[in-house]
């Protein structure tokens, strides 16, 4: 698999530099053996995913200086841990994707066809 490829098979778009996102922060969702939690996904989080990501323990919403990043807002956009987004699937809190910035590494995990229900760049 190429290492830029995106969900649809073709070249990797950046997901956000504001605020810097991905696991190299790049800015885009690539990935590699280093990154275990698959931070592949390209979301736009919402209120109600910040929510549900802080009562899994995982808060993204509170700013952390010293490891560089400012915390999100609703409206952000965030390479997203592939098995998080499933998991909110799930629990049907599942934020918004940008399937031309998700990396192809997220269909080990998750299926098109869900992430296709989810897409904010499909006409």
């Amino acid at each position: 698999m190429d290492a830029k490829l995106n969900v649809l098979g073709e070249p990797l778009l950046p997901c956000s530099e504001n605020p810097v996102t991905g696991f190299f922060r790049d800015g885009c969702c690539n990935t590699s053996k280093e990154d275990i939690g698959m931070h592949v996904v390209c979301v736009r989080v919402t209120r109600e995913f910040l929510e549900f990501s802080r009562f899994r323990g995982n808060d993204l919403s509170t700013p952390m200086p010293e490891f560089g990043f400012p915390g999100l807002n609703p409206g952000d956009q965030w390479c997203l841990c592939a098995a998080r987004w499933q998991e909110a699937l799930e629990a049907g809190a599942a934020p918004r994707v940008v399937l031309q910035a998700t990396h192809a590494a997220a269909l080990k995990v998750l299926r098109l066809e869900d992430l296709k229900k989810y897409a904010l760049d499909l006409v």
